[in-house]
């Protein structure tokens, strides 16, 4: 799993010109599933997103989360951060999971965000989207759950 994280101080996001989620301080979330993801990868993922520390405290410093800024998260299916762009031109997107899967572990990852006190706005899987965001900073990481797996180095 794979989630592009944005600091914004406006996300929001737009499907058929209806309004489908709207945040104001929080994070923009894009998700990216694998088939080999599962529900202890998205719930995992979900603790990562709500407990860092990217907003600024009275000094300045990165050291409050969500909660302490009484933020919230949107978060958008975005199969394309598993597209490969190794060969050619054209991307590849054989390590995106499967539809059905990836909606089923989309949703997880959502409703742990809601289960660790943050509220959760969702655009509307598998369809074409116009999302809009005020990315504060900008500040962006890319956080990768094979990242999350590796030993830390000592």
């Amino acid at each position: 799993m794979r989630a592009l994280v944005q600091r914004v101080t406006s996300a929001s996001v737009r499907v058929a010109d209806q309004s489908v989620g709207v945040i104001n301080a929080g994070c923009l979330v894009l998700l990216g599933i694998t088939q080999e993801d599962d529900d202890a990868v998205a719930d995992a993922m979900a603790r990562k997103v709500v407990g860092l520390r990217i907003f600024n405290d009275k000094h300045g410093q990165m050291n409050l989360d969500l909660e302490a800024i009484e933020g919230s998260v949107l978060c958008i299916s975005q199969f394309t951060l598993y597209g490969s762009l190794r060969r050619g031109r054209r991307p590849s997107f054989m390590e995106a999971a499967e539809p059905g899967h990836a909606k089923v572990l989309y949703e997880r990852f959502c409703a742990a965000i809601e289960k660790e006190g943050v509220a959760c706005e969702r655009g509307q899987f598998g369809t074409h989207m116009e999302v809009k965001s005020v990315n504060d900073g900008p500040v962006t990481f890319l956080i990768d759950s094979a990242e999350l797996e590796r030993p830390r180095r000592t």
